[in-house]
């Protein structure tokens, strides 16, 4: 990865949802508010500050680039695009949640 570009792999299964009801939603049903993703990080580049490979980012899906490598489906995203990131590297404090923003 160059700069501060981050790839994080797809999550197959986030993109059906099931209602309480038991109705499966699919990804491709329209909502009226945007809808945020959580995916873990493979890979970074060395100016990437706050994003480490194993962590989980929360991004917006709208604003991605795809891209397959050896048949798996990546997303290519540049750092400042990360919403959110959820991280053990924080933990132990006990003062910490491992989710900054």
């Amino acid at each position: 990865m160059l700069h501060d570009r981050v790839l994080v792999e797809v999550d197959r299964e986030a993109g059906e949802r099931r209602s309480t009801g038991g109705i499966v939603i699919p990804a491709t049903a329209a909502m009226g508010a945007r809808r945020l993703a959580w995916s873990r990080v493979v890979a970074v580049g060395p100016h990437a500050r706050s994003v480490e490979t194993g962590d989980r980012v929360l991004f917006d899906p709208e604003d991605k680039s795809e891209v397959e490598v050896h048949g798996e489906t990546y997303v290519v995203m540049r750092e400042r695009d990360v919403h959110a990131v959820a991280t053990d590297r924080l933990g132990g404090t006990g003062e910490s949640t491992g989710l900054y923003l």
